[in-house]
């Protein structure tokens, strides 16, 4: 028992050490990796880590790379690099200014429209700050706006990219979530879950996504209001209303085709999020063409570009991989379980837990710093706890949503600082965005209690078989699976072609620490640490099962 506890202590002080890693600056995939090594070796001395588990990382550094469903990933960041160079973004932000600017706030709405716009699109988030940086900030600025709500209007508008499908966050969330509901489902006795898709998260971020852009137009419209001054309208000469009606069609026809295409495709069921993907990516290459921005340097570019965050994201894929191998070797998972289970409110209160943990986590790390460590370890736990996955990851989404904005490492406040106006100083930018993450968090606390804001959606457009509590994710109470346990076919559910992210960062080996004892932890759980590590390496069938798997070697 003595060992088991010293695992658990060792775990905590890996989870910190690799948060202080990352705060101080060293690499994100170096920290999260080196940091485990460490720890395991640690670990390995006192006797509470089993080295033979790192044997299992070939097969899930294979399993990531074969991911059909992550295959969507650089497909999107190309449609959005490619976007960025054919300037649409720029005809975008000139006629919707021009076509609401006459009216008091007009600048600030058509800001957050394109940002939406932009965000259906593209949804890299820096590209979208720094061009509406560039381009509206210094028209708002001119037009008399109050730096503070110009800036906040920006950043906040360039970080929609994170909620609004499709988006690259939203995923990675999906097939981390996919794959944890099925674990958790197996785990209750369900052998039949419904599967849970990228496609199904889309359509539920798709009501809390507009109904962010119409928060933060109803943010302005109230300021027009309240306090005139803040946003006057824009005067415009009688050449420009002339020819505006031409110019806003021929500036807004072409996105809104690429985001039918895209959009359309996964919500009707014509096409996988990562087929839409290839849709977008060609898409955006002949909307390129017709601006005749298609050239052999650009495409370079965008090559470029595309290769270079794509392995960035991956890299710290395969450093999280070894974080969360060591991390539940030396029992952390099982110490996350008891923590989880025992907070007061049940399910209601481990989410409110997990949610403000990443509340804090997003003042220092990155979104995806985030994902690829919070997510793996605590949603196994939260769907197992009748936690809904669509409403969870729309949750964590918009959660994840405020770490662009919050300093002091809110990487969309470092976008717009770099490409301000002298004028605007630093301290504009910081109580520009306060206003933002309030609206932020009162959208949270609307899906918080309104869930079907984030479920209604997919239950129409995928229908209502899934074996998941959809009218109350966040009390296990008011019921348990649904009586039709039908298994979809995996292609429908999860159109995975390997391993998923949580497959790859939890794997699935036998978990049984050498000299382990049976024994009780103290732990809110209801059974002894000893006894239940037991269950967890012996006796789950999915734990046999996925160990198979895992240790499956490719030819």
């Amino acid at each position: 028992m003595m060992g088991s506890h010293v695992g658990e202590v060792l775990a905590v002080l890996l989870f910190a050490a690799t948060i202080g890693g990352v705060m101080i600056g060293f690499p994100v995939a170096f920290t999260l990796a080196g940091m485990s090594l460490i720890f395991a070796v640690i670990g390995h001395l006192f006797g509470t880590f089993d080295f033979t588990l790192f044997f299992g990382l070939p097969s899930r550094y294979y399993g990531t790379m074969v991911n059909e469903v992550l295959v969507a990933v650089p497909l999107f960041v190309f449609m959005g690099v490619m976007l960025e160079r054919s300037k649409i973004a720029t005809a975008l932000l000139e006629t919707m200014g021009q076509l609401f600017g006459p009216l008091r706030g007009g600048l600030g709405i058509s800001v957050v429209l394109v940002g939406a716009l932009l965000a259906a699109s593209t949804g890299i988030v820096g590209a979208t700050v720094v061009t509406m940086g560039l381009l509206s900030l210094p028209a708002m600025l001119r037009a008399g706006y109050d730096p503070r709500l110009a800036t906040g209007v920006v950043c906040a508008s360039g970080t929609l990219g994170q909620i609004v499908p499709p988006s690259v966050v939203l995923i990675f969330l999906g097939d981390i979530l996919a794959s944890a509901n099925t674990m958790a489902q197996l785990a209750k006795g369900n052998f039949s879950p419904d599967p849970v898709s990228v496609g199904d998260l889309f359509a539920g971020a798709m009501i809390p996504g507009m109904m962010l852009v119409c928060i933060y137009i109803g943010y302005v419209i109230f300021q027009a209001i309240v306090n005139p001054k803040s946003c006057p309208p824009l005067v415009m000469t009688a050449e420009e209303r002339r020819t505006l009606p031409l110019r806003v069609l021929s500036a807004l026809i072409p996105p809104l085709l690429l985001i039918i295409a895209v959009l359309g495709s996964i919500l009707s069921g014509i096409a996988t999020p990562t087929e839409s993907a290839s849709i977008g990516a060609l898409g955006a290459m002949l909307l390129a063409a017709t601006k005749r921005q298609l050239t052999w340097v650009n495409l370079r570019d965008v090559m470029r570009s595309t290769m270079m965050i794509s392995s960035l994201v991956f890299v710290i894929v395969l450093g999280a991989s070894v974080f969360s191998l060591v991390f539940r070797g030396l029992g952390g998972e099982l110490l996350v379980d008891d923590v989880l289970s025992a907070m007061p409110g049940g399910a209601g209160g481990a989410v409110l837990a997990v949610m403000a943990l990443m509340f804090v986590l997003g003042f220092f790390l990155d979104t995806f710093e985030i994902i690829l460590i919070v997510v793996p370890i605590t949603a196994p736990v939260l769907l197992g706890l009748d936690v809904d996955p669509i409403w969870l990851g729309v949750m964590i989404g918009v959660n994840l949503q405020t770490s662009f904005l919050t300093p002091p490492v809110g990487f969309a406040l470092f976008y717009l600082r770099g490409v301000a106006p002298p004028q605007v100083t630093t301290g504009h930018i910081y109580r520009g965005i306060v206003p933002f993450v309030g609206l932020q968090m009162l959208a949270m606390v609307f899906i918080w209690t309104v869930p079907q804001s984030a479920t209604w959606l997919p239950e129409v457009i995928f229908g209502e078989g899934r074996n998941v509590v959809r009218d109350a994710p966040v009390t296990p109470d008011d019921g348990g699976l649904d009586s039709d346990p039908t298994l979809e076919s995996p292609a429908a559910g999860s159109e995975s072609g390997g391993g998923s992210v949580l497959d790859d960062l939890l794997g699935g080996q036998d978990l049984m620490l050498p000299d382990e004892e049976e024994g009780g932890s103290g732990g809110g759980s209801g059974a002894p640490a000893g006894e239940r590590r037991q269950k967890q390496s012996s006796g789950s069938v999915l734990d046999d099962l996925l160990k198979n798997e895992e240790l499956m070697v490719p030819d």
